[in-house]
């Protein structure tokens, strides 16, 4: 049975003293029953990622980053490598979203090289997938997935898929309002599984957890949480405000 992952994506959005506000809030009122049943995770910016991890170094919640470089050190300016963030205590990081694909032309190649380089470091990689609305209008939604899954894990074998989180988020989604019906998602869901199975075997892809992103809110989590493909969600703005964040997590073990 895959475990539910619910993560914040906070994007470029709080400062320090608004995340310690934030954790002071979540983990006064969240039941630590709850962590046993459901991983949390939050990615904040890498500003705030030391106050992440210190306010969160006795609970089980994974603090993780939204992006990184694929080079150990050099010329990059304003870059983040792995090793820094792997001494500064984190051990999670989101690779290929639409936004970083979108805004600042991160390729597939350039994101293959980063999951690459997330492994060999020992970080987890949450790979970030999704079509447009023109894609899917199109009728290609489904070969567009599957290209950017062969490019994206392009080099990575068998062993290292299994410290590999996918995330479906159809780019029409992503802060628009808009969402994926549960029969869509998880129809996505399933042909992402299919896919892994045909690259690697399908006891690899029974255990690949697969996250959905993409305008989910309070009102719309548990008809998406509760389809059998999907395994936890990737969360935008409503990751932003502990309530709504707290009430998602609870809709995944309903």
């Amino acid at each position: 049975m895959r475990k539910k992952l619910i993560a914040g994506n906070w994007k470029m959005n709080k400062t320090v003293n608004e995340t310690i506000r934030f954790f002071d809030n979540l983990l006064t009122n969240i039941d630590h029953s709850i962590i046993s049943k459901v991983d949390i995770a939050v990615f904040p910016p890498f500003l705030d990622l030391y106050v992440a991890l210190e306010k969160c170094k006795k609970i089980d919640i994974i603090i993780g980053a939204q992006n990184m470089y694929y080079k150990d050190e050099g010329a990059y300016t304003g870059e983040i490598s792995p090793v820094m963030l792997k001494e500064s205590g984190v051990n999670n990081v989101i690779i290929g979203h639409s936004e970083r694909r979108c805004y600042f032309n991160d390729s597939d190649n350039v994101i293959n090289e980063k999951v690459l380089s997330a492994i060999s470091h020992n970080i987890n990689p949450i790979l970030c997938i999704g079509e447009t609305e023109k894609e899917r209008k199109d009728n290609k939604h489904f070969t567009v997935i599957e290209r950017q899954i062969k490019r994206d894990l392009f080099n990575i074998n068998s062993e290292n898929i299994r410290n590999i989180t996918i995330a479906y988020e159809p780019i029409w989604a992503i802060g628009t309002g808009k969402i994926a019906t549960p029969d869509d998602a998880d129809e996505m869901h399933k042909h992402i599984r299919h896919i892994i199975g045909e690259i690697y075997d399908n006891e690899v892809a029974e255990n690949l957890r697969i996250l959905y992103g993409g305008s989910v809110k309070p009102n719309n989590s548990k008809s998406l949480l509760e389809r059998n493909n999907i395994d936890g969600a990737l969360i935008g703005g409503a990751s932003l405000k502990p309530d709504l964040f707290l009430e998602i997590i609870k809709s995944a073990i309903e």
